[in-house]
């Protein structure tokens, strides 16, 4: 009861995005879950009980940053409680999370980045072909995100003034310049698109093979098959094009605060973690050239 109606308010008020609200509906089921053994209700547990489940969790092989991430969805919740005057304790104060080690954002090399997306022979010369390559480039081009590029629709382009419009995180909608290339590109696919003659009226600018809206599982699939011709790392994602786009803006100099702003990041802190990746760069041009490296 209690769940449902915090989800509720996720969903209308809060208005977080239904794959978000489907990962705290999970995390907070998980956890009832865990209280239902010892029969235990989640207005009267204390914060051992909260302690016991996180152990629980760390025996079980969760990684720190998966058990942080839980532990924010019941602070939230907790708060929720107590706002709506459904809770006089809160079993959160207590609790301390796990630290999580730090990792640098794996990004790939920009010259093969560039070989992948110049040469003739990687994609194929169909619309399928055209369409992966467009969406490589996007994402490498602009730093979306995989739900932005999947929500991202025709009359969100403005080929005109060569930029995209982009609906992020909590419904904010955020404006980002496209290069000319990049721009050329849209409008070939676009005309290639009609061509196709597709049935069905999909409203995304990517569709499937049968002109379908894209999914993010087709996506992540084009991605991954492409980016397995000039990397080895294991991490090849779309999200790994987005870390490659911010580095290489701030290695060729560009404002802190314009890469927040076109990553649409809510905060700075967020940004600064791709400061290391550009420092550790640095390093080895250092050790390579300096004399007394």
């Amino acid at each position: 009861m209690f769940i449902e109606r915090f989800i509720r308010y996720l969903q209308f008020e809060k208005r977080f995005s239904p794959h978000t609200v489907t990962a705290y509906r999970q995390d907070l089921t998980q956890f009832n879950e865990f209280l239902a053994v010892d029969n235990l209700d989640v207005l009267t547990i204390s914060h051992r009980d909260v302690r016991s489940w996180m152990l629980l969790m760390m025996e079980q092989g969760s990684e720190a940053k998966t058990v942080n991430r839980k532990l924010s969805v019941l602070r939230s919740f907790y708060k929720f409680l107590q706002r709506e005057e459904l809770s006089n304790t809160n079993p959160m104060i207590h609790i301390k999370a796990p630290k999580v080690p730090k990792r640098l954002p794996v990004v790939l090399d920009e010259q093969k980045m560039d070989s992948l997306l110049d040469a003739e022979l990687s994609f194929e010369s169909s619309f399928n072909g055209m369409r992966d390559r467009l969406i490589l480039e996007l994402l490498y081009g602009t730093g979306i995100r995989l739900s932005e590029l999947v929500n991202l629709t025709d009359h969100d382009v403005n080929l005109y003034d060569q930029y995209i419009k982009v609906l992020g995180k909590r419904n904010k909608e955020r404006i980002i310049p496209v290069a000319a290339p990049l721009i050329k590109l849209i409008k070939e696919y676009q005309r290639e698109k009609l061509s196709q003659n597709f049935n069905n009226k999909a409203s995304s600018l990517i569709v499937t093979n049968e002109g379908n809206n894209a999914y993010p599982q087709f996506i992540y699939r084009i991605v991954k098959l492409n980016l397995s011709q000039i990397t080895t790392q294991e991490k090849k994602s779309p999200h790994v094009l987005r870390h490659s786009f911010a580095t290489a803006l701030l290695n060729k100099g560009a404002d802190l605060n314009a890469i927040k702003e076109l990553l649409g990041h809510s905060s700075l802190a967020a940004t600064q973690v791709y400061t290391h990746n550009s420092v550790e760069k640095l390093k080895s041009i250092y050790k390579q050239a300096h004399p007394k490296a």
